[in-house]
């Protein structure tokens, strides 16, 4: 078949695979390659049982896969042939050097950009899809333009966002497509260039041009915000615990302002996630390098209340049952960050399952789909946790059941059947605030949820 565009993506994760599934689904002309480095998660996307786990992917990936959606290790072929091509490898926050813990380390974007220039044999549309500082495409642009070959690329900023466990859904129907691009003729004709492959689905008026330095900062902002609304009502929660508010109550008052709104905030045991702690960060540290602490404070007030809120529960746990956990069994329901995710990066589970075994329990972890990347995330006390998919009987025997993610499932759990298999008194903290602690006290649970007496 003879395709009219040929799109590249150089990373196979959270961000290029859903984005690029859909991508080809929506425009069955263009033909779509995803690359990676890593062998074994290039066979996993050819497999019938993908990398991730997202709502609706699956039958999208086996519906284009082999006709215009190809997953490969052949970097450097797809390199060649590519007219756009989207970089959206791991940009982590920096662990050394310079602006450790704040900064991004981009040493993964930089050899990517570096490799395309080598190998490159013509000029290509460049498009940054990683979460990325305020003029990196700068940077960017002055790597790649600095060749001798006598070859042009064009630089856009397109962030995504996509909020994993929907990230299907965003796709399908965004709230906006950012594209940011110089102000030269270039820039524009390649920022319209990518703009009409969006256009296949997305209205007009949904899909935004700016410059790429107001696209790049856009995206940290809005995730900044996002976090800012979930650490503000995690501390309305701690205020409604000591004077006998119901945060749950206070959130659907102030969310019915529609100048506020209702989204992000619901009260829980904090953010996690790939994002949010490090597009703060990075946030944070723009803001010092360019002279503004104050602000660089603000930001980082934000991640310090949400691990606050993860300390708290903790304490919450140890206080409600006597002052002490050693040697009791606690079966910790949910491992992802969120629900409909096999995401574990940043979850708040990390944390408290570290502070109960810090404190001496004998934790029982359980998740339907992150077993095994919570075994990733803590491998240096696995050896110390059970895990059991079957909630059932993860809560056998157990002295209290925690709930850290939001899972549908947890929900619907036969709770009647679950305390009559615990030990006496047999308690249940909500961390996600899922539940009816009415309900659950009048089976004999000790009951304790976030922001509610």
């Amino acid at each position: 078949m003879k395709y009219t565009l040929n799109i590249l993506c150089i990373g196979a994760g959270y961000v290029g695979g859903p984005t690029m599934a859909v991508i080809a689904d929506k425009c069955e002309d263009v033909k779509v390659t995803i690359v990676d480095i890593n062998e074994s998660r290039i066979a996993a996307w050819n497999s019938q049982s993908l990398p991730i786990y997202e709502p609706g992917l699956d039958e999208i990936v086996f519906r284009r896969r082999g006709k215009n959606l190809f997953f490969s290790t052949e970097i450097d072929k797809g390199i060649k042939e590519a007219d756009i091509i989207f970089v959206s490898v791991n940009t982590p926050t920096k662990m050394f050097g310079l602006g450790a813990g704040r900064a991004a380390d981009l040493q993964f974007w930089e050899k990517t950009a570096r490799r395309i220039l080598q190998v490159a044999e013509s000029g290509k549309i460049i498009v940054e899809k990683s979460t990325l500082p305020v003029r990196t495409a700068e940077a960017m642009d002055t790597i790649l333009n600095g060749n001798e070959k006598g070859l042009h690329f064009e630089v856009l900023s397109n962030p995504e966002f996509l909020a994993e466990g929907t990230a299907v859904k965003d796709l399908l129907n965004p709230d906006r497509v950012l594209i940011g691009s110089k102000e030269t003729p270039e820039g524009v004709k390649a920022r319209k260039t990518l703009a009409s492959v969006y256009a296949r689905w997305v209205a007009e008026s949904r899909i935004l041009e700016t410059n790429v330095w107001s696209s790049e900062l856009s995206k940290l902002t809005a995730n900044a915000f996002l976090a800012q609304r979930i650490s503000s009502i995690n501390a309305i929660s701690a205020l409604c615990e000591r004077t006998g508010a119901d945060v749950t109550e206070v959130s659907h008052a102030i969310g019915m302002d529609s100048r506020i709104g209702s989204k992000f905030l619901n009260a829980s045991i904090g953010f996690g996630g790939s994002c949010f702690k490090k597009d703060i960060l990075h946030l944070a540290y723009l803001s010092e390098h360019y002279g503004l602490p104050e602000v660089a404070a603000y930001w980082e007030q934000v991640v310090q209340m949400n691990e606050w809120q993860q300390s708290r529960f903790i304490s919450r746990i140890v206080e409600a049952m006597f002052n002490t956990i050693v040697d009791k069994k606690i079966a910790v329901l949910g491992f992802a960050f969120k629900a409909d995710t096999g995401d574990t990066r940043e979850s708040p589970a990390i944390a408290i399952v570290r502070g109960l075994v810090g404190e001496g329990a004998k934790v029982i972890v359980s998740d339907p789909k992150a077993i095994e990347n919570a075994k990733i995330e803590i491998p240096d006390i696995a050896s110390k946790i059970e895990f059991e998919i079957d909630p059932y009987k993860a809560a056998q025997n157990a002295h209290a059941v925690v709930i850290l993610t939001e899972w549908k499932q947890y929900k619907e759990l036969d709770y009647k059947r679950i305390y009559a298999s615990m030990e006496k008194p047999a308690y249940i903290f909500d961390g996600r605030n899922i539940l009816d602690s009415k309900s659950l006290s009048e089976l004999g649970f000790r009951a304790f949820s976030i922001g509610r007496v």
